[in-house]
């Protein structure tokens, strides 16, 4: 396959780094460099904030009515609907997830873009009621300036539409950073905006290391906002950064949720949930099942279920229909989830099914990690804890519900639970004790543009999709307006 050069789109013109530097794009399935990225410095960086305050400040952006970005929005959404089939095959060759997958997927971010158009000519101030004679007093939305949006790299199209469909129904401008992992799909869906009639400058998309230009991005003095989403560590660091001088953030971070099956559940819906939660994406999505927590009464039976599944699964090329998992994204991650795995077994999990660094010879040179499940694990273990992005399944047993839900919360992370029982009562009042920012009941790993996502803990903070999401994208003013024909003592608070 030849290789493809891509560009950087700042300020509206698409341009190479000034440095002239590039980085590989290896597709994760067959080992081969089919693409070469820019390799943006701080001189990048710095011409995208530029561009996108000049475009908040001055340019056509800053002068258009609600209803005229909403309208842009709702076109962007018609653009991704006309290029799924190319925008979902370029995130396969990127990060190896399975077409089916990224087609279905990249077909429903359009939606993303329909709501948030739709919403931004419906933010409404307030008329507040006063104690003070001869005076009238309001308040408003306001957009933070330049938002600077980083996506990782499992689903980078989706995770763009998480954080640019609200920014921008908002009222900001965006420069997006994209995963050095997979940034292809996104430097090709940024034509779209051309397309679109959005100004030169709304958005912009920079492509590098993080650890080589993310601190010049976040640290910016003309960036007003941070929305991340990433790993734990990262976001920790953006938020160190961000407090230097108070820039708001949205920060959505790992997970490592719990998916409780009571002895109640329909156990075959059950069993196929918990399969989706883990196997799905390769495990590798923030809010993977990756700890099975199961009724002792159940146990063998429920695990003999899921290894069924698991065992059947089939390791392959993710643009053919009939594959099950795809590879990880990159050696980075290879690596780290093997040596998650040796970690288990040396700690004293039990490798029941799969184990480090698949031999299959139908996995050809992919990055393939095998459907993996550890049983004898204490939830104090390493494998228990720590987020390993992976399909790795680690099942803990439980007596009873008070005992599900230590285990449950007894960990530092917060993004979402499962719930498989049959009796209401439960499944009605056991979400309210689970420390999750979504719990799914008898189904997993749903999401809409509708509905708030976010996590407790260390899982981030704020919140992405839903009206909540346009609500971290503005920030309120107070207005006071007097209406009194005299002023009063000036030395006096009024």
């Amino acid at each position: 396959m030849r290789t493809q050069d891509y560009k950087m789109l700042i300020g509206g013109e698409w341009l190479s780094a000034e440095s002239g530097e590039y980085f590989q794009s290896i597709n994760p399935y067959n080992q081969e460099e089919w693409a070469r990225v820019p390799r943006a410095d701080a001189a990048d960086v710095n011409a995208a904030v530029k561009a996108a305050h000049e475009a908040f400040t001055i340019g056509p952006w800053s002068k258009m009515i609600p209803s005229e970005r909403g309208a842009l929005l709702r076109k962007l959404g018609d653009l991704i609907a006309q290029n799924v089939k190319e925008l979902a095959t370029l995130e396969t060759r990127d990060n190896g997830k399975l077409y089916a997958e990224m087609s279905a997927q990249v077909g429903y971010i359009p939606q993303w873009y329909y709501y948030f158009g739709g919403l931004a000519d419906k933010i409404e101030g307030m008329v507040h009621p006063t104690d003070k004679p001869d005076m009238f007093n309001y308040s408003r939305h306001e957009p933070y300036g330049v938002v600077a949006a980083i996506t990782a790299w499992n689903s980078p199209l989706l995770l763009a539409a998480y954080k640019l469909a609200p920014a921008l129904a908002a009222g900001n401008t965006v420069v997006l950073k994209p995963s050095e992992h997979a940034s292809c799909s996104t430097l090709q869906f940024a034509r779209l905006f051309e397309q679109a009639g959005f100004p030169a400058g709304v958005v912009n998309v920079i492509t590098g290391y993080g650890s080589e230009m993310g601190d010049d991005l976040t640290g910016h003095p003309q960036v007003s906002k941070i929305s991340f989403t990433g790993s734990e560590a990262t976001g920790r660091h953006i938020n160190e950064i961000a407090g230097g001088d108070f820039k708001s953030t949205t920060l959505e971070l790992g997970g490592k949720s719990p998916n409780i099956v009571f002895a109640d559940a329909n156990l075959d819906n059950a069993a196929n949930g918990v399969i989706a939660g883990i196997l799905a994406a390769s495990g590798q999505t923030c809010v993977a099942g990756s700890r099975l927590l199961l009724q002792d009464s159940i146990y063998d039976a429920f695990l003999e279920r899921v290894m069924t599944i698991a065992r059947d699964a089939k390791l392959g090329d993710p643009m053919l229909p009939d594959t099950n998992i795809g590879p990880v994204a990159s050696k980075d991650q290879y690596d780290k989830i093997n040596r998650c795995l040796e970690m288990a077994m040396a700690e004293g999990a039990n490798c029941i099914l799969g184990g480090p660094a698949d031999k299959n010879p139908e996995a050809g040179q992919g990055l393939f990690i095998q459907p993996t499940i550890f049983t004898n694990v204490s939830n104090n273990m390493h494998i228990a804890q720590e987020e390993v992005f992976g399909p790795v399944l680690s099942v803990i047993r439980f007596k009873d519900e008070k005992e599900a839900i230590e285990i449950a919360n007894d960990t530092r992370y917060g993004l979402a639970a499962g719930i498989w029982s049959q009796n209401m009562k439960r499944c009605l009042e056991l979400p309210a004790k689970i420390k999750a920012g979504t719990v799914w009941v008898n189904t997993y790993r749903v999401v809409s543009y509708m509905t708030p996502f976010g996590g407790y803990k260390v899982s981030g903070t704020g919140k992405e999709n839903g009206i909540e999401a346009i609500k971290q994208y503005l920030q309120m003013k107070s207005v006071w307006l007097s209406t009194a024909e005299t002023s009063s003592n000036p030395f006096l608070i009024r």
